[in-house]
């Protein structure tokens, strides 16, 4: 059964419906009925309607939708199923939150990482919400090393709340793994490039998301804090998430206009979810064309511009 975000209701009403529209004409055995028709388009242009003009808060939650792609639903419909996942860094465990490994598209081996959310509770706890702990950046960063003794570029996608706060996360360095690999992002010689796909949140996603292209779906968020987290610091109350929300200028629009960011991938209207091969496609084209323009820069540039660009980030010049 789909499930609905409070302001799709009308959305979801018109397809209740079509729903019992459809029952009746199968125990009629009619073959058709222009109700059906008429109702069919109605949810089409209900639906253009509604995500024409979502406000910051609205486009979160559909992040946050639970029937929206992940990761790995990600990189198994870009290679083709043709993925070897890369566990483990080393030194601790392998951490469930973060994935990684190589794959190949249209013929061409990428190394894949990324934050992975579940896709029911047990897959949630198991993936601990897609919030990694340290060795959880740890093993990217062998993973993206590894892409780079191997010339082989690099895609990151994020989608993640932020990294894990937990004590046993702080002891075991988390603000450390995750500026050791802002720092080594920095210097690799190969292409990376960074996908947003859902949720963008402080240095858990900037952990993996130095790179020479950043690109957000069109539905997501990317900002120092959660709306949630925000509020709850500036007004002790998570009642005013749709304030700070708008506040945080987190959307892919905000960001493209404010130059922290490269490009937005556009998502079928409604989301990823309600067409995830068309996702998979737009994304694919996206990353293939952003590889082909970064191939042909020399390492040396290509490092010395992503440096600048993050290092240009928020400076500006009193009049």
């Amino acid at each position: 059964m789909a499930v609905y975000l409070d302001f799709e209701k009308p959305i979801e009403e018109l397809v209740d419906q079509l729903e019992k529209l459809e029952q009746v004409k199968e125990k009629s055995k009619l073959k058709s009925l222009d109700a059906i028709k008429e109702l069919e388009a109605k949810v089409v242009s209900t639906r253009k309607e509604i995500y024409k003009k979502l406000t910051p808060w609205q486009k979160v939650q559909v992040s946050r939708h639970p029937e929206r792609p992940y990761t790995l639903a990600y990189i198994d419909a870009l290679t083709g199923g043709d993925f070897i996942e890369l566990h483990g860094d080393r030194g601790v465990r392998d951490d469930k939150a973060m994935v990684g490994g190589l794959g190949s598209i249209d013929g061409k081996t990428f190394m894949f990482v990324g934050q992975q959310k579940g896709i029911n509770t047990k897959m949630r706890q198991y993936r601990n919400f897609g919030m990694a702990n340290p060795e959880g950046y740890r093993k990217a960063l062998r993973l993206m090393r590894m892409a780079e003794k191997f010339n082989k570029p690099v895609v990151c996608f994020i989608d993640t709340p932020g990294a894990f706060p937990g004590l046993e996360a702080e002891e075991r360095g988390q603000g450390e793994a995750i500026a050791r690999n802002i720092y080594e992002m920095f210097n690799l010689k190969v292409p990376v490039i960074a996908v947003v796909i859902g949720e963008g949140a402080s240095g858990g996603a900037l952990g993996i998301g130095v790179a020479d292209k950043v690109l957000m779906m069109e539905y997501t968020w990317y900002s120092v804090i959660s709306p949630e987290s925000c509020s709850s610091i500036l007004w002790r109350s998570w009642d005013f998430k749709e304030q700070a929300a708008d506040a945080l200028k987190l959307t892919a629009d905000d960001m493209l206009k404010n130059g922290l960011i490269d490009g937005i991938i556009k998502e079928p209207v409604g989301g990823a979810h309600t067409n995830p091969l068309e996702a998979f496609e737009n994304v694919k084209k996206e990353i293939l064309t952003q590889y082909d323009s970064l191939k042909r820069i020399k390492p040396e540039l290509r490092t010395k511009a992503r440096i600048d660009k993050f290092s240009n980030m928020g400076v500006y010049v009193e009049g």
